[in-house]
């Protein structure tokens, strides 16, 4: 608080006029980055494509505000934007058959998914900007030591598909790709609880 009332040159004081402490500025802060995702209720395409665009719009907010991945989500944030977001989820869903409960359940998997994931993307955004290194560039470096400490007869598998991923992402892991692969695995996943007949 101290340090943002210098910056918009206040005192800390005036500051709590506006907001009663932390917690509450960063709901107010957080609800503001909310209001980046286009979350009005569209009607047009399909559900599938309506949570995916969604999800895509969540993920990319949480990679360029890393800082909201610090805020429990097991209460959420009562602001206009995050609960837009919510509707405009559950309005993908709706009509579908489902029971407003397996509606709720539904969006938590489904932004349960993309804060885990978006996690991950972060923290191996901050590793690079911590060490300077990239992905390649560790790769690179630590890839023969790596040959050498591990056993190909031991772990066959690991070494066969680790050498197959790392050739084809040119690095360990590639967090936007994984994160697309597992987003389409939950669509279908719902799709098939929606439609159990489609199993």
């Amino acid at each position: 608080m101290r340090r943002l009332a210098g910056e918009l040159g206040i005192t800390a004081m005036s500051l709590y006029g506006y907001v009663p402490g932390k917690a509450e500025l960063l709901d107010v802060m957080a609800d503001r980055a909310y209001g980046e995702i286009s979350s009005r209720r569209d009607p047009g395409p399909a559900w599938q494509d309506r949570l995916t665009a969604l999800a895509r719009q969540h993920w990319s907010l949480l990679l360029s505000h890393p800082w909201l991945l610090h805020i429990a989500a097991s209460r959420p944030l009562l602001g206009p934007n995050v609960t837009a977001l919510y509707d405009a989820e559950l309005a993908a869903v709706d009509g579908l058959g489902l029971t407003d409960i397996d509606m709720d359940l539904i969006v938590s998997l489904l932004d349960d998914y993309v804060r885990g994931t978006a996690r991950g993307a972060a923290e191996a955004a901050a590793a690079q900007a911590r060490t300077g290194i990239s992905d390649q560039q560790w790769r690179e470096a630590y890839g023969p030591l790596l040959a050498e400490v591990v056993d190909p007869a031991r772990y066959p598998t690991a070494i066969r598909v680790g050498t197959a991923a790392g050739a084809e992402y040119g690095a360990a892991h590639d967090p936007a790709r994984s994160f697309g692969f597992g987003l389409q695995r939950i669509i279908d996943g719902i799709g098939a609880f929606i439609n159990p007949a489609s199993r």
